[in-house]
């Protein structure tokens, strides 16, 4: 009975041969989760400049405020390779909103082909409001 010890790094049996390893096609798949997928959306949204977030709606009534600053509301859902997200926004006056709304699709299919390795071929955009840049320092007393 042989055994033989190999150094690290040094001649020995082929990585691929061992345990667990081998074509990447035979290893498995990973799987992005639809939150996962939510979340890069949001930050991609969060990356374009003039657009802002949404308050949670009851019947279309705003139940907080839109600021420049807030959080977009994004749903996504990943069918395959293929990704579908809604995306809800405000957008600051008094940009073009076909532009802005045009640099955040393009900025979120861009950003999730690259981070999750997913297809955003539909990215539905709604814009709820035009904030005004004068409405962020605005207090009611």
């Amino acid at each position: 009975m042989s055994t033989e010890t190999h150094a690290p790094g040094g001649p020995g049996p082929d990585p691929a041969s061992r345990g667990g390893a081998g074509p990447v096609e035979a290893r498995g798949r990973t799987e992005v989760s639809d939150r996962v997928l939510e979340r890069v959306a949001a930050r991609a949204v969060s990356e374009v400049d003039q657009i802002g977030g949404a308050a949670p709606r009851l019947l279309s009534v705003p139940l907080g405020r839109d600021v420049p600053g807030g959080a977009p509301k994004v749903s996504a859902h990943a069918d395959g390779r293929l990704a579908i997200v809604r995306v809800t926004l405000s957008v600051t006056y008094p940009a073009p909103i076909r532009q802005a709304v045009h640099r955040v699709r393009e900025h979120v299919m861009s950003r999730v082909h690259e981070l999750t390795g997913l297809e955003a071929r539909q990215v539905d955009i709604d814009v709820v409001r035009l904030i005004h840049p004068a409405e962020q320092g605005r207090r009611v007393l």
